[in-house]
């Protein structure tokens, strides 16, 4: 088939660090190509790809030169203009533009968008069919009035959670999301400390991950993105935690440096308190045959089998409690279960069968 990946552009895929949504087209894209589709990826310039390359946008959002970012606004009498950092709106309609126009020229089978909700509004306009993975973003109020004046066109869910976001939409398949395995190595000697890997937002519960720890008397490891927004957030629940060595923030890693955490890790804490839609936390967790103590809710109730490759839990009480059964998980277990349902090819060829469906 001729497939059209409509990709994020914050960040180059595959991504330098973190940029799971992108990371995910990039799995896929090589997975469609290894099955011999015809693939073309819209993508930010300084992607790496198998497939044909378009690459409107000049640079990734998140790593557009500092002198153009950071340029002050305001008018310029030289130019006549209103000077400024660049529009990543701007440069992400034309993004999808650009993807939109040639598959109104019939140079696709089928266009598959990965762009939160911005390309459903082009869905009437073009000859071939467009499925959309949302990644969650169907949480969000403020997206629902697009999604619902395009319910009708197919969706993929990351997880049969996810479709409590917004049920009304026509979800075509479940297609979990696929990892690279070999770039998380397998390791079934483990060392004592729990490990926290993700965005320190609230919705994440990294602080409840420290409660489990504290409760369990195990060292935490805190690895992940903290963003200016959560500051008070973590002012309160975080920092006063990182003295005094129980609790340790190791960075934010890039995907290989994590891997080096999760395959020591005695375990990996996953408390959201919201209904995580996938979680690929918990998924390259397992590849490295880490079990993952996960809240019963979301995507990773759906990726960890519950007293075969982690536990299921609803408070950090429960967690911490799990914590002393750790030694009846087998870690080839939780690496089994990642090859036979979460791989990237298993999600590649997933996808595939969605797409001939809505060929046919």
């Amino acid at each position: 088939m001729r497939i059209g990946i409509l990709a994020p552009i914050s960040w180059p895929l595959p991504p330098p660090g973190y940029g799971p949504w992108e990371q995910v087209a990039f799995n896929l894209t090589e997975g469609l190509v290894a099955l011999g589709h015809d693939v073309t990826v819209f993508a930010a310039a300084g992607s790496d790809v198998s497939a044909r390359l378009v690459a409107p946008c000049p640079h990734p959002l998140e790593a557009w030169p500092e002198a153009e970012r950071t340029r002050p606004q305001g008018y310029d009498a030289g130019t006549g203009l209103l000077e400024g950092p660049p529009s990543g709106r701007t440069w992400e309609e034309l993004h999808i533009a650009t993807c939109m126009e040639r598959a109104a020229a019939g140079e696709f089978d089928v266009v598959h968008s990965h762009l939160h909700v911005h390309a459903l509004v082009y869905g009437r306009l073009i000859p071939c069919p467009r499925v959309t993975t949302l990644h969650g973003s169907a949480w969000s109020r403020a997206s629902h009035p697009v999604l619902l004046a395009y319910r009708d066109f197919p969706f993929v869910s990351l997880s049969d959670a996810e479709r409590e976001f917004l049920p009304e939409l026509n979800y075509v398949a479940t297609v979990g999301n696929g990892i690279r395995v070999d770039e998380f190595p397998f390791q079934a000697e483990k060392e004592d400390f729990l490990l926290y890997a993700g965005r320190f937002a609230p919705e994440k519960g990294p602080d409840l991950a420290i409660d489990a720890a504290r409760r369990a008397g195990r060292r935490l490891l805190m690895a992940g993105k903290m963003e200016p927004q959560y500051q008070e957030y973590l002012n309160k629940e975080i920092a006063p935690h990182l003295e005094g060595g129980a609790v340790e923030y190791v960075g934010d890693l890039s995907q290989r440096e994590l891997a080096g955490y999760y395959r020591r890790a005695a375990a990996v804490l996953f408390l959201a308190r919201w209904s995580e839609p996938f979680g690929l936390v918990a998924v390259e967790a397992q590849a490295c045959g880490t079990p993952v103590i996960a809240t019963r809710r979301g995507g990773p109730a759906e990726s960890v089998v519950d007293g075969e490759t982690g536990f299921l839990v609803d408070t950090p009480a429960e967690a911490a409690a799990a914590v002393a059964r750790l030694a009846t998980i087998d870690p080839q277990a939780c690496r089994k279960n990642v090859v036979a349902r979460f791989s990237a090819e298993q999600m590649a060829r997933g996808y595939a069968k969605v797409y001939e469906a809505l060929v046919r």
